[in-house]
């Protein structure tokens, strides 16, 4: 590639919270520190200020609505790209990957970007999704999306495909003394359920059925059972507009007996430091994820992690730390294993190969090949 700053225009739907926003910040980032020009197309979000701290522009278009009048902003799109010149343009979602390729469809050749792709979710196979695999190079962010990907698109070709994982930034997740007991002071003093000399169990994550809450209540019913004075926290959980599930998960608390010694609450913006507080992390989300952050940012912190065998999070335990994947959804193995990782917590990793600067030098390196097989 030759030296010259290119401009990459981003596509999703909103700027509000998400993995698929922090990566698309992530990269953002990435280009304005190399000299390159970031835009970033969506319907705007509380994100937006951050990106545009950064040196990053941001142009508010709704084009992750999904209704017909969508299709107006193909228009609006394609004279975009053409005023700022842009090099590539980088879908990262299913309805403005669309309208993006409309856009892109009406351009001439000279003034014609590059398409790039990725893949964040192992979202139901469809021809809507498959727009997801026709990007002159699709990035998929783990080895479980890339075979996803050519088992339900079998057509795509598997030399555009990338596999760059996402990536922490381990100086956010310093390792921390096993046990803390000063962040697990902090933690019970915030939530006193979280108080006790028994284990603290984490569960991050937002407030849906598709994350595990049930599961992990159930886990911590038999520890308890065991004669654990075992506690469980769940950031994230308890959402607005999520009122009636967090009501759901309480009452089987009460049943169960232990609803003193569960935590639902907001997410925090300390989360290493929940994580140097807990004895144990769980991601036992019953759709596979595409990738884990969670897994890394635990096993960073130097606390040990369980989960399902599966999608992403299989993969990076498997990889990382197998003790503790377990048979999806076998409630008597993930016990088992709680006991054990409770009772031995394996040594964690001595680092971490899954690095922010890792994914941004990667994503970077996919715009300049296209870039040179344009020059």
């Amino acid at each position: 590639m030759t030296g010259a700053p290119l401009t990459v225009v981003q596509l999703l739907p909103a700027l509000e919270s998400g993995g698929v926003e922090r990566s698309t910040l992530e990269i953002a980032q990435a280009l304005v520190g190399a000299g390159h020009r970031a835009i970033v197309v969506s319907a705007g979000g509380r994100l937006v200020p951050r990106l545009q701290a950064m040196g990053a522009e941001h142009v508010t278009l709704d084009i992750g609505r999904k209704s017909l009048l969508t299709l107006r902003h193909v228009r609006t799109l394609r004279a975009l790209l053409a005023r700022e010149h842009a090099d590539i343009v980088h879908a990262r979602s299913r309805l403005p990957a669309w309208i993006g390729a409309l856009a892109l469809r009406g351009m001439a050749a000279p003034q014609h970007p590059r398409l790039v792709t990725t893949v964040h979710g192992l979202n139901s196979p469809s021809r809507y999704s498959a727009v997801m695999a026709r990007g002159e190079r699709v990035i998929c962010v783990s080895r479980s999306v890339r075979d996803y990907v050519l088992r339900h698109y079998p057509d795509t070709d598997p030399s555009k495909l990338r596999v760059i994982p996402r990536g922490i930034d381990t100086t956010a997740f310093p390792r921390a003394a096993n046990p803390d007991a000063a962040a697990r002071g902090w933690a019970a003093a915030l939530h006193p359920a979280l108080g006790g000399e028994g284990p603290l169990l984490l569960l991050p994550g937002r407030g849906t059925r598709l994350k595990g809450h049930a599961d992990a209540l159930a886990l911590l019913g038999k520890l308890r059972g065991d004669g654990l004075d075992a506690r469980l926290w769940l950031p994230g959980a308890r959402e607005r507009g999520r009122e009636q599930y967090i009501a759901e998960l309480e009452r089987e608390a009460r049943s169960g007996g232990f609803a003193d010694s569960v935590a639902f609450t907001p997410a925090t913006d300390e989360i290493a430091r929940a994580y140097a507080a807990s004895d144990l992390v769980l991601q036992v989300s019953r759709k596979p994820e595409s990738f884990g952050r969670t897994v890394l940012e635990a096993l960073s912190v130097g606390r040990p992690v369980l989960g399902w065998r599966h999608g992403g999070v299989g993969e990076l335990l498997d990889e990382m730390q197998p003790a503790g994947a377990a048979t999806p959804f076998d409630a008597a193995q993930l016990h088992h294993i709680a006991r054990e990782l409770l009772a031995h917590p394996p040594s964690p990793p001595a680092t971490i190969p899954y690095t922010l600067s890792a994914m941004q030098e990667a994503t970077l390196a996919v715009y300049a090949e296209l870039i040179d097989e344009r020059d």
